[in-house]
């Protein structure tokens, strides 16, 4: 055997005649033709049978898919296509508002330290030493903080929460979405709200502006957009969540600092450090609030404040460069049915004058403030106010929130309780900064 022969050894005591070597068996060529012969016609009547079906079902080879084409024969990528509705428009409202969400930045003038040696000597004289100790040596602007915000008005007014540009002596700086800078100035601070107003520095220059939405038919289960400078780091980040819940009243703040702040939005979508300021808005692309506060002890637990209480301090700041709210001038609590129970009231509903409280008594405090509207108007201790101008007051539309709808200088006509009769008492607001 030859080498590389991978055929059998040949039987030594095989009994069959030797075929001598070089001359080809007949039978092979005959089975080839055979088997072709077969196959032909087992062909003919497989292509007679399966024809028409072809023909019915338009049987043809796969054709190059629609994204493979759009992408052109150079191994290009095609431009991602929205496989639901809801993706489509969660897509479209961040690529037509992005462009009006800013980051804020915070600076300021902060001491530099530096460290120097001192030369001393022990008690006895024996030998020097040198003790390290620090001292300021000038100072230096340093990024302190970040948030968010966002352009309500082509000639750059911007919306954010006041605790980010609460500091008086820093400086602020709006960067936009292409990396654009732009000094931003405080125009105001709400009194009542976690907002303010700003104005970026670009004189003659036209942005992009937000679509403002209505934030009085919201549903829980609704889905919505976050998009903020996350973490002071991320900025535009998008996250998408639904309303999880509305009309939440929380205590908010940080070390030394807190306040309330009811009527709030709460929904999933992620809001984390940075996020303050900016926009939550609907499927429409429509701004419906902006974020301000988390859970720190929670996952996906945000709160947003309503869009229509920014409504009324972007008029306001347009039309007087400042934010006011109306006074009326007195103590009170919100009555309910508990309430109404514990005290033998004559209603469930209204907001009761009075200085009770059952966990910090104020009996030093006058329920009607004197010098006050509500005084002028005959508002006496354990009234009822029980209407604004036919708007009923109790648990879900409290009384701050009724009055917040008004300006300083507007009259109105209050339905009150008193004792088991109701009047009706006229009352000119106040401006609320003239009492602090």
């Amino acid at each position: 055997m030859s080498m590389y022969d991978l055929s059998p050894n040949p039987v030594q005591n095989s009994t069959s005649p030797a075929r001598p070597a070089g001359k080809k068996s007949p039978l092979i060529p005959l089975l080839i033709i055979g088997a072709l012969v077969v196959g032909f016609g087992f062909g003919l009547v497989f292509y007679g049978q399966i024809a028409p079906l072809a023909k019915d079902i338009n049987l043809s080879l796969p054709q190059q898919s629609q994204t493979q084409s759009a992408g052109g024969g150079n191994g290009e990528s095609a431009e991602y296509q929205p496989q639901t509705t809801q993706e489509e428009a969660v897509i479209r409202a961040v690529k037509d508002y992005s462009p009006a969400v800013v980051s804020i930045i915070i600076t300021k003038d902060v001491p530099v330290y530096e460290e120097y040696y001192t030369r001393r000597t022990d008690p006895w004289g024996l030998w020097d030493f040198q003790v390290p100790q620090m001292r300021q040596n000038g100072t230096e602007e340093q990024e302190v903080g970040a948030g968010s915000g966002f352009i309500v008005s082509e000639d750059g007014m911007v919306v954010t929460n006041k605790h980010v540009v609460a500091d008086k002596e820093a400086e602020y700086t709006a960067i936009t979405v292409t990396g654009e800078k732009y000094p931003a100035q405080v125009l105001a601070l709400d009194p009542a709200q976690d907002l303010a107003v700003l104005k970026i520095d670009a004189v003659g220059q036209k942005f992009s502006a937000v679509r403002l939405g209505d934030s009085s038919n919201l549903q829980i289960g609704q889905t919505v957009i976050a998009i903020g400078n996350t973490l002071g780091e991320f900025d535009n980040t998008v996250s998408v969540g639904v309303i999880s819940g509305l009309k939440r009243s929380i205590t908010a703040g940080g070390v030394g600092a807190s306040e309330t702040l009811e009527n709030l939005i709460q929904t999933d979508a992620a809001i984390n450090e940075g996020n303050s300021g900016g926009p939550l808005l609907n499927l429409k692309g429509e701004v419906i609030g902006v974020n301000t506060a988390i859970a720190s002890n929670a996952q996906s637990v945000g709160f947003v404040l309503p869009i229509n209480l920014i409504k009324r301090d972007i008029d306001q700041v347009k039309a007087t460069g400042t934010i006011t709210y109306p006074y009326l001038g007195i103590y009170y609590t919100t009555v309910d049915s508990a309430v109404q129970k514990n005290n033998n009231l004559p209603v469930n509903y209204g907001a009761w004058v009075t200085t009770t409280d059952y966990e910090n008594p104020q009996s030093d405090v006058f329920p009607v403030v004197p010098g006050s509207p509500a005084k002028f108007a005959g508002l006496l201790d354990q009234d009822i106010v029980l209407e604004i101008n036919g708007e009923k007051i109790d648990k879900d539309n409290p009384l701050s929130q009724v009055i917040a709808k008004y300006n300083p200088g507007d009259k109105v006509t209050l339905k009150v309780q008193r004792g088991n009769s109701q009047i009706e008492l006229e009352v000119t607001f106040g401006d609320r900064s003239d009492y602090e």
